[in-house]
């Protein structure tokens, strides 16, 4: 299919915008293209949340929410090389994306492997797990309308289908990235933070559910980054999984969370037998959740690097977070709340570990 601008222009530079950027994939996305020259807009509703380094960048930070009409058309009316929407969640949201994208050469829509459903039906939020027969490709099965509203679990993946279905049903090159758990500098859900946490505070031993052998696919958003550039420079419209290229369980995470900040621990693998909820942390999946990345590899894509290389700078950023380095609003904003150490220590005293 060939795509074009509904309205020429030139420039000398670049432009991108990024919708609601200043989380993760903003975050790095932001440096990722300014570094390769392009000019980058990045919206978002709360200054407060940019990170330190955005303006440093070279980037413009526009204050504004992403479902505004008039902030869209204020950042979109000029056209751009690339758009990226990182909060499009509905059809709704899709539909007045749509609206702007004549003059946009390649647009990305930020999605989710929560719209993936195996052979009974179950996906990412479902009360009973899914199990799914090996990686995942793009032709998955994934959930139909559910009528549920977006920000409910049972929601979340059907409404990200919707707001795909309306997007590659225009005539715009519009790319679905499919990422499963981000991981990044300025993360909403730091999910690393469940380890990082309990080095700060010095707990001499680790508890791992399911011996540590459960496994959720991360997705660098430095390497989510590195596939954008991929995409704006080949429009198209596609869908495209999007991980890092190992699926590291969860005692490898722990693992390597205490060897960058120089801690050590005993390891406790924990088996059936253990209490409910012992030892449960977020990548805490079997059998594992991994996805197939292979069409992104062949439009051209190379990982930034292994889940190891790509998560240092975010273990660093969570340590400066949790040490106060940060304004207050941001720790709250970033970082779950106290953990319960009661249940664990219980049962290290119990078996004298």
């Amino acid at each position: 299919m060939l795509f074009r601008r509904r309205h020429g222009y030139s420039r000398a530079m670049k432009r991108a915008v990024i919708l609601a950027g200043t989380g993760a994939i903003g975050w790095a996305t932001t440096r990722h293209l300014t570094g390769a020259g392009y000019d980058v807009v990045v919206t978002g509703r709360d200054p407060a949340h940019v990170p330190p380094g955005l303006i440093a960048t070279g980037a413009t930070f526009v204050q504004g929410d992403r479902n505004d009409a008039s902030r869209l058309s204020g950042v979109l009316a000029r056209g751009a090389d690339l758009v990226v929407d990182c909060a499009c969640f509905s059809a709704d949201q899709a539909r007045a994306l749509q609206g702007y994208l004549g003059d946009v050469t390649s647009t990305v829509m930020i999605s989710s492997k929560a719209v993936y459903v195996d052979a009974a039906g179950r996906h990412s939020n479902s009360d009973i797990p899914p199990q799914f027969d090996g990686p995942i490709t793009e032709g998955q099965p994934t959930l139909g309308p559910n009528g549920a509203d977006f920000n409910t679990r049972a929601g979340y993946g059907a409404n990200k289908v919707a707001a795909e279905a309306v997007l590659l049903a225009s005539d715009h090159p519009v790319t679905v990235l499919r990422p499963s758990k981000i991981h990044g500098s300025w993360s909403r859900q730091p999910r690393e933070w469940y380890f990082v946490k309990r080095v700060l505070d010095g707990r001499p031993a680790v508890l791992l559910a399911n011996c540590g052998i459960g496994a959720d696919h991360p997705s660098a958003a430095l390497n989510i980054a590195a596939l954008i550039q991929v995409v704006a420079e080949k429009p198209g419209q596609r869908i495209l999984n999007v991980a890092d290229p190992d699926c590291p369980d969860g005692r490898t995470i722990a693992s390597i969370v205490a060897d960058q900040l120089g801690h050590s621990w005993q390891e406790v693998l924990l088996d059936g037998d253990a209490p409910a909820g012992l030892g449960r942390h977020p990548w805490d999946r079997i059998p594992k959740v991994e996805l197939d990345t292979s069409a992104a590899a062949r439009l051209g894509y190379t990982p930034v690097g292994d889940y190891a290389t790509t998560v240092r700078d975010e273990i660093q950023w969570l340590v400066e977070v949790g040490s106060g380095a940060h304004p207050g609003n941001v720790i709250e904003w970033s970082t779950p709340g106290p953990l319960d150490y009661a249940l664990e220590d219980d049962y290290r005293r119990a078996h004298r570990i």
